[in-house]
């Protein structure tokens, strides 16, 4: 028998329910709620971002106002060379190292390993 059209009795009851749900829901249904969904998304960003905007707890909301990053980029702060300079660049960033051809000889000496 050919494969496509072998179908089990689980195959066919998901199908046959499927089908049942969307003959009586109707496709209708599922585009209002969707478009209802994406509404209640956009309200709910804009209701995040215009409380963010207005808090009065949290008046620093850019790290660039920030004092204490004022201070450390500072003329005689820590990292004096700017926010792109060499010694900002060497702490705050990571280096990548290929180690691909030692996991190769690695693995192939038997050994396992946890990736």
């Amino acid at each position: 028998m050919n494969k496509a059209y072998d179908l089990t009795r689980r195959g066919f009851l998901k199908f046959a329910g499927a089908a049942t749900a969307v003959a009586l829901v109707g496709v209708n249904f599922v585009k209002d709620a969707s478009a209802a969904a994406m509404d209640f998304v956009g309200k709910r960003q804009t209701s995040v971002y215009g409380t963010d905007a207005n808090s009065k707890v949290y008046k620093l909301r850019k790290s660039q106002d920030n004092p204490m990053i004022q201070k450390i980029y500072a003329k005689d702060g820590f990292l004096a060379d700017g926010p792109c300079g060499h010694k900002s660049h060497e702490l705050l960033h990571t280096r990548y190292f290929d180690r691909s051809a030692a996991v190769a000889a690695a693995k192939a000496k038997g050994i396992k390993l946890k990736v």
